[in-house]
């Protein structure tokens, strides 16, 4: 059996350093082109310049609402600390309120005890009182028989 063998093309075989000569040679021949003018030079300095001072302002600016945001962080964490001191007075003085109205408790109820007793009181010291006016007229209209 005989084995086929494919042609070699050796005319287009190039060796690495062929290819890096030319690749060199190319890019020699495009920087002596690609050199560009001093105007253009300086104007593409001055962009970059005043690029670059826009940006700093920039973060100059992010920087100054980040301190603000700071300080105000800040003073929110005092005003808040404050108000929780303020509801932890006024907690431990409504528990206060809270154990003096159990002390007074007994007593507000004999003071309702002693208003229910003072109305019925009255209620008794009126209807004495239309009592003895009937007495009296019956008193009266016997006197003047």
């Amino acid at each position: 059996m005989a084995e086929k063998q494919e042609p070699r093309e050796t005319s287009n075989v190039k060796t690495p350093r062929s290819s890096q000569r030319k690749v060199m040679q190319q890019e020699s021949v495009q920087d002596v082109q690609d050199v560009p003018p001093s105007d253009v030079v300086k104007l593409c300095e001055e962009t970059f310049q005043k690029t670059a001072e826009y940006l700093r302002g920039e973060l100059e600016g992010t920087v100054e609402d980040y301190k603000l945001l700071e300080k105000m962080n800040k003073v929110t964490i005092c005003k808040y600390s404050e108000m929780k001191n303020i509801a932890v007075s006024i907690g431990s003085s409504l528990t206060e309120l809270n154990d003096k109205y159990k002390s007074l408790q007994p007593y507000l109820e004999q003071v309702d005890e002693i208003e229910e007793s003072v109305v019925a009181l009255e209620q008794a010291a009126y209807n004495l009182d239309q009592y003895s006016k009937r007495l009296e007229e019956k008193f009266k209209a016997l006197e003047k028989r």
